[in-house]
C-alpha cells in the first residue's frame, strides 16, 4: 500500500517470520509466545489454516504488527456438549448455512492476540498506527472473500490499546475463553505454596503427591527421540477432553519438534516417566517473567493413575519459583482445577465485524449467546459459584 495521510505504510506478509526478529522483539519483548515461536508455527500447514502477518511502518521502521490467519469458521464453534453433537449433524447437511470465512488477526496457536505496537508511540500516533493496521487487514480480507474480521483473544494492553479503535469502527466485542494465571509473587517456596491452598485442596495435592512417587521427571530442550510419541499423547489428551474447539485445538505437523529447534533454551519439555514409559508430557515457554504452561499431554489411563496433572502443576510451580519468575500462565482449559490450585482467571475478548452491515448488527445482538465463556462447562461451574472472571 502506498503511504496514508499520516505517512504510514502497510503490508501483509507471509507470516511473523517473514518480519525482522529484532524490531518485533523491541516493540513486543520477553513475550513466552515470541517471534521464535511463531516462526516454529509457520513451519508447517493445518489444512484449512493459512497463516500469514501484517505490519505497519514510519519512518522511524515498524511501528505495529500482528499475526494473520485464515479459516472456515462454525458458528457452532463456542457450543459444547448435546449442543454441539447437534450443531455438528446440521453443519453435516448444510454447511453453507454454518461456516463464515475468516480472516482473523492473532493466531488459532495462541491464547492471546499479541499485536506488536512500538512503545515510543505517543497515544495519537499510536491510534492512528492501529487504523492503518486495521485497514490493512480489511483490505486483505476483501481480496481474500472473508466474510468476517475478528481479532482473536484481546487482553490486557492490547485491549487497552485496541477496544476504541475497534469501537469506533463497528466492531462487536464477544466475550472469548479466560487465561488462567497464577500471581507467585512473595511466595518464597514450594511449601510456602502449598501451604497456602484451601484445607482440601492442600490434603489433596499432598496425598497425590505421595501416592504418585513411582513417577520420574526429566526436563530437556531436545526431543528429537521423543517428537512422535509427544504428538501422540498430545492427540490423546485433545480426544479425551470434554470441550473441543475445532481448527483451534489443531496443530501443526512436528509441531512440537518445530517449537524445540526454533525456540531452543526457552522452550522447556518436562517429561514424566513411570518405569521407562513416558506417561506425560509438559511444554513450557519461557519469557522474562512468566512460564507459560502450553501444552500437557499423556498416556490414559497411565496418566491420571499416576495423577500427573498434579504433579505437573506442581513442578512447574518449583520451576517458576527455581528460577526467579513470577507469573505462571496455564491457558485456556480445566478451569476449576486451575483455580482451586491458585489461579486466577483473566477475561478475554474476541472483535468481530461482517463485511455486511446489516449481519454485523444481528452479531452484536447475538454476541452474549456467541460468547465462548458461555459454553465452557467448567466456566458455567465457576459462575454458579461466583468464582468465574
Amino acid at each position: 500500500m502506498p503511504p496514508d495521510a499520516n505517512g504510514l505504510t502497510a503490508r501483509i506478509t507471509s507470516g511473523v517470520g517473514a518480519l525482522s526478529e529484532s524490531e518485533w522483539n523491541a516493540c513486543y519483548p520477553d513475550d513466552p509466545e515470541g517471534w521464535q515461536y511463531y516462526r516454529a508455527c509457520e513451519m508447517r500447514a493445518v489444512p484449512g489454516v493459512a497463516l500469514a502477518a501484517v505490519e505497519v511502518r514510519d519512518d522511524k521502521g515498524l511501528a505495529a504488527a500482528a499475526p494473520l490467519f485464515q479459516l472456515s469458521y462454525r458458528l457452532d464453534t463456542p457450543l459444547q456438549g448435546r449442543l454441539r453433537s447437534l450443531a455438528d449433524a446440521i453443519s453435516r447437511r448444510a454447511p453453507s448455512l454454518t461456516e463464515w470465512k475468516l480472516l482473523g488477526v492473532g493466531s488459532p496457536y495462541a491464547d492471546r492476540c499479541h499485536i506488536a505496537i512500538r512503545p515510543d508511540l505517543t497515544g495519537a500516533q499510536r491510534d492512528a498506527v492501529l487504523t492503518a493496521l486495521i485497514r490493512a487487514v480489511e483490505a486483505e480480507g476483501a481480496s481474500r472473500k472473508a466474510a468476517l474480521i475478528v481479532f482473536k483473544d484481546l487482553s490486557g494492553a492490547e485491549s487497552e490499546a485496541l477496544e476504541g479503535v475497534l469501537g469506533r469502527e463497528r466492531y462487536n466485542q464477544i466475550r472469548s475463553l479466560p487465561v488462567a494465571t497464577l500471581d507467585l509473587q512473595g511466595v518464597p517456596d514450594l511449601e510456602r505454596y502449598i501451604a497456602g491452598l484451601s484445607s482440601s485442596t492442600r490434603k489433596d495435592v499432598r496425598r497425590k503427591l505421595k501416592a504418585a512417587g513411582g513417577v520420574r521427571v526429566e526436563r530437556r530442550t531436545n526431543i528429537d527421540d521423543l517428537a512422535d510419541k509427544i504428538e501422540v499423547l498430545y492427540e490423546a489428551t485433545r480426544q479425551h477432553s470434554n470441550v473441543h474447539y475445532g481448527d483451534f485445538e489443531a496443530l501443526p505437523q512436528d509441531y512440537f519438534r518445530s517449537v524445540a529447534d526454533c525456540a531452543q533454551e526457552k522452550a522447556q519439555f518436562m517429561l514424566y516417566w513411570v518405569g521407562d514409559e513416558l506417561a506425560a508430557f509438559n511444554l513450557l515457554l519461557l519469557g522474562r517473567d512468566t512460564v507459560l504452561d502450553k501444552f500437557l499431554g499423556m498416556r490414559y489411563p497411565l496418566g491420571p493413575s499416576n495423577n500427573i496433572y498434579v504433579v505437573s502443576w506442581i513442578e512447574n510451580v518449583r520451576f517458576c519459583l527455581e528460577t526467579g519468575r513470577r507469573w505462571m500462565q496455564s491457558g485456556q482449559t480445566a478451569y476449576s482445577s486451575k483455580v482451586r490450585l491458585g489461579s486466577r482467571l483473566v477475561p478475554s475478548s474476541i472483535y468481530a465485524r461482517h463485511r455486511n452491515p446489516v449481519i454485523n448488527r444481528v452479531i452484536r445482538l447475538a454476541a452474549p449467546l456467541a460468547a465462548f465463556d458461555r459454553w465452557d462447562p467448567d466456566l458455567r461451574r465457576l459462575a454458579a459459584e461466583g468464582k468465574a472472571a
